[in-house]
């Protein structure tokens, strides 16, 4: 029996609500773009006080609408992790400025360092090592940091389909992380099948790497629209899950939730306590309200079940 294969034994217990999705959803983090980021009136009337919120840098935005939107966030009370993608930026400088902006104009001290989209660099930064190795970083004050880990391998680092340059990554920012005393977590792109994560996450911890792991979704919304995004982002072998369902008629016109994934990882962490897996981190791909308001329902439901107030 797989992962997500576990019986349902009545009626009434497919009904009850899951309070082990609601526990994996504790503390979870999103993240938005400056250019939707305009378009919410309020971002304390949708999410959690203190929520971690990542603003994804994508290439061609303005930097200055990148430092707004952090100032707005941080101002508004939430852990703000802006995108500090090594391959955009042109030179140390550029770093250095771009840091010293997020700290003194917006108050951001944390990030999340990336090799980013790009083929190919723009200066002089190939890698998120790259980034990390020129001390700015801690001259700047910014004292935690996420990087990025990919459950379903990375092509752009390992063109031999092979894990050993991403392996070897992950254990130099460990030692980043020990020998700077930086906070720092691994935060995956999303998938759509809990078993290469978990699998995936108990490689790493066997190999010594102890950082806590945020595990990506993709939040609710078309099926259609979801493909799209995953086939632009170079989603793994997790995406036949997707077209699986697509084939599936009577699920084809509904939306896709990660609800199956999350259960399958809550399911993970109730047996195995000591998994690397902390938090839960959501692509709102179908627009960050109603990545909310799934989140606050699914905590809501169980909450209010006999079982969670017994």
């Amino acid at each position: 029996m797989g992962i997500l294969d576990f019986p349902i034994r009545d009626k009434a217990a497919a009904e009850r609500p899951d309070t082990g999705l609601a526990k994996v959803l504790a503390g979870f983090s999103i993240e938005v773009m400056p250019r939707t980021a305009a378009k919410v009136p309020s971002f304390p009337g949708i999410l959690p006080a203190g929520t971690r919120v990542y603003i994804a840098n994508i290439d061609g935005t303005p930097f200055d609408d990148m430092v707004a939107t952090a100032r707005r966030l941080r101002e508004d009370g939430f852990e703000t992790m802006p995108h500090v993608p090594a391959r955009s930026i042109e030179s140390r400088a550029a770093l250095e400025e771009q840091l010293r902006r997020y700290r003194d104009e917006a108050g951001v001290t944390q990030a999340l360092v990336l090799a980013g989209g790009l083929p190919e660099p723009r200066g002089e930064f190939d890698s998120s090592m790259r980034l990390l190795d020129t001390g700015l970083f801690e001259k700047h004050g910014f004292r935690r940091l996420h990087v990025a880990g990919h459950p379903e391998g990375s092509r752009d680092i390992d063109a031999d389909g092979s894990t050993r340059n991403v392996d070897a990554a992950l254990r130099w920012k460990q030692e980043y992380a020990r020998r700077t005393g930086t906070e720092m977590a691994i935060v995956t792109q999303f998938m759509f099948d809990a078993r290469p994560a978990i699998d995936w996450s108990e490689r790493v911890r066997s190999s010594g790497v102890t950082l806590p792991i945020h595990l990506g979704v993709a939040g609710p919304t078309k099926l259609q629209t979801l493909i799209k995004f995953a086939l632009a982002c170079g989603v793994g072998p997790s995406i036949q899950v997707l077209r699986k369902r697509a084939m599936d008629l009577t699920k084809l016109m509904a939306p896709y939730t990660p609800a199956e994934v999350l259960s399958g990882v809550a399911n993970h962490l109730a047996a195995h306590p000591q998994s690397l897996i902390e938090r839960v981190h959501i692509f709102p791909l179908g627009g960050i309200a109603a990545a909310a308001d799934w989140v606050r329902d699914r905590r809501l439901d169980a909450a209010d079940s006999p079982a969670r107030s017994a």
